[in-house]
């Protein structure tokens, strides 16, 4: 398989300012990110996984252009992302889609941004509408469906006007268990059909093991590559109770085991923050600025 998105040497910092009355003192800068180094095929889908603070949505949103590295490049098809793309579809944890429109509005949004004619633009859109299930629930306003409803339109939309690269920022975190299973299997049945190469962020162990094919694993801040794990499972779906499988919990239980020292120095990391903020010597950090 070709190479699809190549991380390379991919560090970000952020420059930190606290207020002092009138005036402005720089901070020590934060590192998010530190020597990244990761390749994603054609058609993959890749899970990368990681404590709180370590940097996935910052990864992600360099990934999508919405921020540049503070060093190494991200390569798409061999080019250089140098900003946001329609070759790039993003879907967020919240489920950003316009109130004010019905969910075939919502997903016909991209393929009006790139000039698709009407009638073209809306037998997309139902067919798109048709994949995630929501046939028959076109007409309806974001608040009148369900949490999982309204993400199945998010991902309708993403996929609809083509991208080359789903990119999902802990997509189903909202959600409660059973539908967020339920969703699990939908995007395996999707990513399936369209082939498209999706690369998705999550903290949840189960749900990386049982989605990517690989699942890279990264450390607390500064974020980095530990390990990337093979997925052997081939036809997910179609197995009863995957999740019961000897091969699966051997594979979380490995997962967890290269993060548990990870999450350990992660809540240390939010500990110290918090101590931090209510030490009196330190107090107006809590007006700071963050220059990403």
């Amino acid at each position: 398989m070709t190479t699809k998105i190549s991380i390379q040497h991919v560090q970000k910092t952020f420059r930190i300012q606290r207020n002092l009355g009138h005036l402005k003192e720089d901070l020590q800068p934060i590192s998010a990110l530190q020597d990244i180094n990761l390749e994603v095929k054609q058609g993959e889908f890749m899970v990368i996984v990681g404590p709180s603070g370590c940097g996935k949505s910052t990864l992600l949103d360099l990934l999508a252009g919405l921020t540049k590295p503070s060093s190494g490049q991200i390569l798409l098809d061999g080019k250089a992302i140098t900003g946001p793309n329609l070759d790039r579809g993003i879907v967020f944890q919240q489920y950003a889609l316009f109130p004010w429109k019905t969910t075939l509005a919502n997903v016909e949004f991209g393929l009006e941004a790139k000039g698709v004619p009407r009638k073209e633009r809306r037998e997309k859109a139902l067919s798109f509408i048709n994949l995630v299930g929501l046939s028959g629930f076109e007409n309806r306003y974001p608040h009148e469906i369900s949490g999982g409803m309204k993400q199945r339109v998010a991902i309708a939309r993403s996929l609809a006007y083509d991208p080359e690269v789903l990119l999902m920022d802990e997509p189903f975190a909202a959600l409660d268990a059973q539908t967020r299973e339920t969703l699990q299997s939908e995007l395996l049945r999707i990513w399936e059909a369209t082939k498209k190469t999706i690369i998705f962020i999550t903290h949840g162990i189960e749900e990386a093991v049982y989605l990517g094919q690989r699942v890279a694993v990264m450390t607390s801040r500064p974020g980095r590559i530990k390990k990337v794990l093979d997925i052997p499972f081939q036809a997910r779906r179609n197995e009863d109770d995957l999740r019961s499988n000897p091969e699966f919990v051997k594979l979380r239980h490995e997962v967890w085991e290269l993060l548990k020292d990870e999450v350990s120095k992660a809540q240390e990391q939010e500990k110290a923050k918090t101590l931090d903020s209510f030490d009196p010597s330190k107090s107006s950090i809590k007006g700071g600025v963050v220059n990403g």
